[in-house]
């Protein structure tokens, strides 16, 4: 029997990456190897299981702290009608808030939640969005609408920019504007990379620095939650039911892919930490401590073929556009890696505190004093969302200056991190940046640390 390094490469090697249809015989030749695989990995099923299984896990909460500043409060929840949003409000309910409502699109069928109001509302709308803060008048508001897919973000440009940077902004504008007393927000962990090319990446990194401005200006309480891979609407789960079910081509990143999970429940409960640990003045930003082991791609994968007894091949299929393929080398450091959250970074780390859950980590980011080249480039990307006279914004420059406003935000992060710090991520980053094209962005990103580190 061959090695798995050895099947992995006749996997690579039996259909082209990226390609839009395989031909019949490269399904076949995909099949032949990935049964071979799946004998060679009978671990895949557990894995699986596990990946499966994290939609029972949960966090123990501050109960008395948030029964405090919830009961007979009047509790909104923008994206109610998502899954974590649902989640969310049935947590609500028990700490007995006065008036729970649920506001969203109305793009999605309307759950039945006894006690729960839904209105239709659209976070990109400023105009409209106060006027339903001004009739709600919220006492506490979570934020969980989003535009969530790094794929689909590359093709709605406009859509994602102006739902997850300008929608948040707009959230908590109305929010303190009605006397919402707290605003909770829903962040990524894509979101600790301090420059991502991929427009949706970019845009909750935008969205946590338009929180912390917001925080240290407007008279409210701002917290935001990092979530990573949602089990329960996961996209990759759901994809993969799908070709399984239609013994179709399973489409991987990477054989080499592990990634962090959590369950919805668990996110739920981080909003909930989030509002226990809310001040006035900055934003609080907390993430799940223990993820446990990330899970294996192709394990998860394997495992799905196995449980459904599918004739699905896997097909190593390269990157699609949202998903960056390595994230800068130098954000963690192995020294003190396994002291907080993964979705923490080395700089972040720096400031983590106690959390009002042992389970949870949290951290203050830095107030940027010298981002005001960020605060032109948010301006004109407002611009460029914005129609003109001649016809509807054009994509490429929304993305061209979503890009622009990323660079000036990490400029204006680096000058904030200790020298030491900066100076040991540069020695961790420079031999894996050498080895990428000259053109890849890690390169400038190196050079934005380096300066200080040199000097």
């Amino acid at each position: 029997m061959r090695s798995i390094n050895d099947l992995l490469g006749d996997l690579r090697a039996a259909a082209p990456p990226r390609a839009e249809e395989l031909t019949p015989g490269q399904v076949e030749r995909l099949r032949e190897l990935t049964r071979e695989l799946l004998e060679l990995k009978p671990q895949s099923l557990t894995e699986y299981r596990r990946f499966e299984g994290v939609r029972a896990r949960g966090i123990e909460l501050p109960t008395q702290e948030l029964a405090a500043k919830l009961e007979g409060a009047t509790v909104l929840v923008t994206g109610g009608t998502g899954c974590i949003g649902r989640v969310l409000l049935n947590q609500l309910i028990p700490y007995r808030p006065a008036r729970l409502v649920s506001l969203s699109r109305g793009r999605t069928a309307l759950p039945r939640i006894e006690g729960v109001e839904f209105v239709y509302g659209d976070v990109r709308y400023r105009s409209s969005l106060d006027e339903v803060f001004e009739e709600i008048r919220p006492d506490v508001v979570f934020h969980v609408a989003a535009q969530r897919n790094p794929g689909l973000a590359e093709v709605e440009v406009l859509r994602t920019v102006a739902t997850n940077v300008f929608g948040t902004r707009n959230v908590v504008q109305s929010a303190a504007r009605a006397g919402a007393g707290a605003v909770i927000c829903a962040s990524t962990g894509k979101a600790l990379r301090p420059y991502s090319p991929d427009v949706y990446a970019a845009s909750k990194r935008i969205g946590e620095w338009v929180m912390a401005r917001a925080a240290a200006s407007l008279d409210v309480r701002l917290s935001a939650s990092r979530f990573t891979h949602v089990v329960d609407n996961s996209i990759i789960g759901d994809r993969l039911r799908s070709w399984c079910a239609k013994n179709e081509p399973i489409r991987l990143h990477s054989a080499e892919i592990g990634f962090y999970i959590q369950s919805a429940l668990e996110s739920a409960q981080l909003l909930l930490c989030g509002l226990v640990d809310a001040q006035p003045g900055n934003l609080r930003l907390n993430a799940l401590r223990d993820l446990d082991w990330p899970a294996s791609l192709l394990e998860v994968a394997l495992g799905a073929i196995a449980q459904t007894g599918s004739a699905a091949p896997v097909y190593i299929a390269g990157y699609d556009c949202g998903y960056e393929e390595q994230a800068f080398p130098g954000l963690y450091d192995p020294m003190t890696a396994g002291d907080v959250s993964p979705l923490i970074n080395v700089f972040e780390a720096i400031g983590a505190k106690a959390a009002a859950s042992e389970q949870v980590d949290m951290f203050i980011p830095e107030t940027l004093v010298n981002d005001d080249e960020a605060v032109h480039a948010l301006a004109a990307l407002e611009s460029a969302c914005v129609p003109a006279l001649t016809g509807e914004p054009d994509p490429s420059l929304v993305r061209e200056r979503l890009d622009a406003l990323s660079w000036a935000l990490l400029d204006a992060t680096v000058v904030e991190i200790p020298h030491q710090a900066r100076a040991r991520a540069v020695r961790l980053a420079e031999r894996s940046v050498a080895t990428l094209p000259a053109q890849h962005p890690h390169h400038r990103m190196l050079n934005t640390l380096r300066p200080a580190a040199t000097a």
